[in-house]
């Protein structure tokens, strides 16, 4: 019989399993993925510390495959107020990171799901990825580039949605912040070890964000310093996690794009805000609108409605009805052939509205007596309807 202890140990052992892997193999590791997927982590874990794998595995953990600090770093983690998360955890958000698997299995290069995510914070992470929307854009970001993305970030919160980003300056910042302003969760993905401290003007803010409801994630262990294509490789879990990608303000080529090319690789929405034409920052937002690689958003009406089934449920669009809305097409045309002040005769109307004189003849009747048109001594004209 398998007793709570027993299980709580086994989990132990897997959980130390998985600290020892996601630092002995950098991410996306797509083949120390597959290899603890066939063999589970445990198993895997012992093989890649003996260097008896697939040489594929050995490639991506060799460098590292000695250094066996999982202990450690499951300390250091919680003395730092950490948790390692792992998929065998009831809180892990496996629905979203499932995008990852498929793409992988299609074939996308550089998306494999992680093998473990360590979290700053109390909430539960497979709650914060319900409704959930990403806001990514520049670094060096313009006043209105801030301004739209603290407010897009401030509305989607005010109704219950989780805003995803990256903690960079900019854009990323603008939208943590503005999320905190109405007390909304938010979500902070980094590109290095939660402790590094980076970037140095935004570790208040990321202090805020998990004593506030919120969460700062990393798939990389204590002491791991930023770098480039971390931040790269952080990219397609801020696309993954979330169920559509913001884009405020990007440059041809930026962090920002790339999450965007991630995000719709995955099947996921992707939008961009229009910005001025003058603008540099906005060059990448506009290039994605007109390659059809983005829907284009300027409000959260339009995010809301372009995602979906985010937030509460919003009734549909009120469309203004026109009286003629439920006229056929002979019958609108006879009716836009009619004057408001002379008469026509029914030849006159078949000659400006294109219909046969018969159908005309025809459907002036039934104009009639819906109110849309009028007998009058010279033929027919048009009746304003009451």
């Amino acid at each position: 019989m398998t007793t709570p202890e027993s299980v709580s140990d086994k989990l132990d052992a897997v959980r130390l399993a998985r600290s020892y892997l996601v630092r002995v193999a950098e991410p996306p590791a797509p083949a120390v993925v597959d290899f603890v997927a066939q063999h589970g982590p445990v198993a895997a874990a012992e093989a890649i510390r003996a260097g008896n794998c697939p040489s594929r595995v050995r490639d991506e953990t060799e460098a590292r495959r000695t250094h066996d600090h999982a202990q450690r770093d499951l300390d250091e983690g919680a003395r730092l107020g950490m948790r390692l998360l792992i998929p065998e955890d009831d809180e892990w958000p496996g629905w979203p990171l499932l995008s990852l698997q498929l793409a992988a299995s299609r074939g996308v290069q550089g998306v494999a799901p992680p093998l473990a995510l360590w979290v700053r914070g109390q909430v539960r992470f497979d709650e914060v990825t319900e409704q959930a929307v990403a806001i990514v854009g520049a670094r060096a970001a313009t006043g209105y580039g801030e301004h739209v993305a603290g407010d897009f970030a401030a509305a989607l919160a005010g109704q219950g949605i989780s805003v995803f980003s990256g903690a960079a300056y900019g854009v990323d910042g603008a939208a943590h912040r503005g999320t905190l302003f109405v007390g909304g969760t938010t979500v902070a993905l980094l590109g290095c070890g939660l402790d590094a401290g980076y970037p140095a003007g935004h570790v208040v803010l990321l202090d805020k964000i998990a004593e506030h409801g919120g969460l700062v994630v990393s798939e990389y262990p204590p002491g791991t310093p930023p770098a480039r294509h971390r931040f790269l490789v952080r990219n397609r879990l801020i696309a993954a996690l979330s169920e559509g990608t913001i884009v405020v303000e990007a440059g041809r080529r930026s962090g920002a794009r790339n999450t965007a090319t991630i995000a719709g690789a995955l099947g996921k929405v992707v939008m961009a805000v229009p910005g001025p034409v003058t603008s540099a920052l906005s060059i990448g937002c506009h290039e994605l609108i007109r390659e059809s690689g983005a829907t284009l958003v300027a409000s959260v009406d339009d995010v809301i409605e372009t995602v979906g089934r985010l937030g509460t449920p919003r009734p549909e669009k009120v469309r203004s009805k026109r009286p003629t809305d439920g006229l056929g097409p002979d019958a609108l045309r006879v009716h836009e052939a009619l004057d408001r002040r002379e008469g026509k005769s029914a030849e006159q109307i078949a000659t400006e509205s294109g219909v046969p004189v018969a159908r005309v003849r025809a459907l002036l009747p039934a104009l009639e007596l819906d109110e849309f048109a009028a007998r009058c001594e010279s033929g027919w004209r048009r009746r304003t309807r009451r």
